[in-house]
């Protein structure tokens, strides 16, 4: 009798057991459903947006043409890694030379993601932070980004968005464009390197791309610009730009399938242009500090000497040949590229004819990195008046 209550006693120990061990899983899953919940809160509160510019030239189709940059870029601190040597961008070719696209994040509260963008028909060439892996990891001069077997890459683990951070950012005596995308109200971004810690506003990167571009813009014989849309999707605004010397013009537009710019007046002010440009960027779903930032990096080089259709690339475009992967995901990503098209107009070539033909360098250095695909259209004509 005594062994068969003992038994009975025993069983029931185990069945309490079991209903103990079975509550405290219960409590440890239902603690780790809280844990994921508030983290999918905390991204609830995450906002990312990014700005960048795409470069490119026309041919005498009106299409983007590969083409060298003569000059080497001097616009970046040293602290900026880059793949191989710091002079391998200006040696590629390509239609596209990305430029300064950096990522803001925007958080109340401390949140860890990763990141990964794609180039397609591209090379990623300059970066900062340190990336955790950039593909292809090697590249030389010689080599065609659109003939690369797989599109180029660049990826950021362990990328903490800090908005509490008060630590120093890198920064160098030298001038630097670079440093004008920090004045905005994003969070901080500390990111975890083999070579330790490192803080900045945003993440930044740049590359090359053999991939065509969403429009074309052919200059007719009247003078006028004829722009074609090559995307699906409209592109939201466009403004044809013309510097000669101190006169500045400029028409702005929109774009659906195609239209005609006339020349514009040479009467307005490069203050005006910058105001108008800050609105679109604005409308377009940038920040204001953002959109302020954007133009004071590139307004010295969007305004230079010559004649140039400036664009809002379509967010497909962007998200086609640019895709972007943030683990986890924020609640909301926008993403706003300007696209600076080059027109080889006949103003040009005469003004880069004569100064090849009288070694004007004062000249010729306002064309800068496009005397390339310039000088190639100057031989042409030449060629073909010979002819």
């Amino acid at each position: 009798m005594n062994s068969r209550i003992e038994r009975f006693l025993e069983a029931k120990e185990v069945g309490f057991r079991g209903c103990r061990l079975l509550m405290l899983a219960l409590m440890a899953f239902g603690f780790a459903r809280w844990l994921i919940a508030d983290e999918q809160h905390a991204l609830a509160d995450l906002t990312v947006h990014e700005w960048g510019t795409f470069t490119a030239i026309a041919g005498d189709d009106g299409q983007a043409v590969e083409w060298t940059a003569l000059t080497l870029p001097t616009d970046l601190p040293g602290f900026v890694e880059h793949l191989g040597a710091a002079n391998l961008k200006a040696g590629l070719r390509g239609t596209i030379r990305m430029e300064t696209p950096v990522l803001y994040f925007y958080s109340p509260r401390d949140a860890n993601v990763s990141v990964r963008v794609a180039f397609s028909k591209g090379v990623i060439t300059e970066w900062y932070p340190r990336a955790a892996s950039v593909q292809p990891s090697r590249l030389s001069t010689a080599a065609r980004p659109n003939q690369l077997r797989t599109d180029g890459s660049i990826a950021w683990k362990h990328v903490a968005v800090s908005p509490n951070l008060s630590g120093e950012f890198p920064r160098e005596d030298a001038p630097s464009r670079y440093y004008a995308a920090r004045e905005t109200s994003s969070a901080p971004l500390r990111v975890k390197t083999p070579a330790g810690d490192q803080q900045e506003k945003f993440l930044f990167y740049r590359g090359v791309s053999g991939a065509p571009l969403p429009l074309s813009a052919k200059q007719n014989s009247d003078g006028k610009l004829l722009v074609k849309s090559l995307s699906e999707d409209e592109i939201p605004a466009i403004i044809l730009f013309e510097r000669r010397g101190e006169r500045v013009g400029y028409r702005v537009g929109r774009l659906m399938d195609e239209t005609v710019l006339d020349p514009p007046a040479l009467t307005d002010n490069v203050d005006a242009l910058s105001s108008d440009l800050e609105k679109i960027l604005v409308d377009q779903g940038l920040y204001p500090d953002e959109a302020h930032a954007m133009v004071e990096t590139w307004q010295d080089s969007w305004f230079e000497e010559g004649t140039r259709l400036v664009y809002i690339v379509p967010r497909g475009f962007i998200n086609k040949v640019l895709p972007l992967t943030i683990n986890p995901a924020p609640a909301q990503i926008v993403r706003v590229f300007v696209g600076r098209l080059e027109i080889v107009t006949p103003a040009t070539l005469n003004a880069v004819e004569t100064a090849l033909a009288s070694d004007d360098e004062v000249t010729l250095n306002k064309y800068g990195r496009f005397l390339e695909p310039i000088v190639r259209t100057v031989r042409k004509e030449q060629a073909r008046v010979t002819d």
